[in-house]
């Protein structure tokens, strides 16, 4: 599984949790003050029509990779993908998807960033963590 954020809406420090090195990690009122005042842009929430974009060119993108996607949820503020295991480094999986959302919204219209640098992945080793990561996106997909 993995997922991203849109640029500047969840920062290091806040008070939902956020995931720094695989750990989740609390609230921290200083640490997320010092992110806001070092922002270079406006935060980007994504809008109906850009959330079916990005969505529509991750599905599109998982073809170069002969990957499914089980499931996949696009928020205002962040992206969660399932995807199944290909011989493809993650990293190079999830710079691809993340390449295709934002070409596919500047295609569209929007300018500036998007993303914000990184991603988190959570591997599924067994059929139950698998079901259970796609129970958790499609319950959180709001389309």
């Amino acid at each position: 599984m993995l997922t991203w954020t849109t640029y500047g809406t969840w920062l290091q420090g806040n008070a939902k949790g956020f995931v720094k090195n695989g750990e989740v990690r609390g609230d921290n009122i200083a640490l997320k003050r010092s992110n806001i005042k070092n922002l270079a842009g406006k935060a980007v929430r994504l809008g109906r029509r850009e959330k079916e974009i990005v969505r529509e060119a991750i599905i599109e993108a998982a073809k170069r990779f002969k990957q499914k996607i089980p499931a996949i949820a696009v928020h205002s503020n962040h992206v969660h993908l399932v995807c199944e295991y290909v011989d493809v480094p993650i990293g190079i999986i999830a710079g691809h998807y993340k390449n295709a959302g934002r070409v596919a919204l500047q295609q569209n219209g929007f300018q500036g960033r998007v993303w914000t640098t990184g991603y988190d992945r959570r591997f599924c080793f067994s059929d139950k963590e698998l079901k259970a990561r796609i129970a958790y996106v499609n319950k959180h997909d709001k389309r």
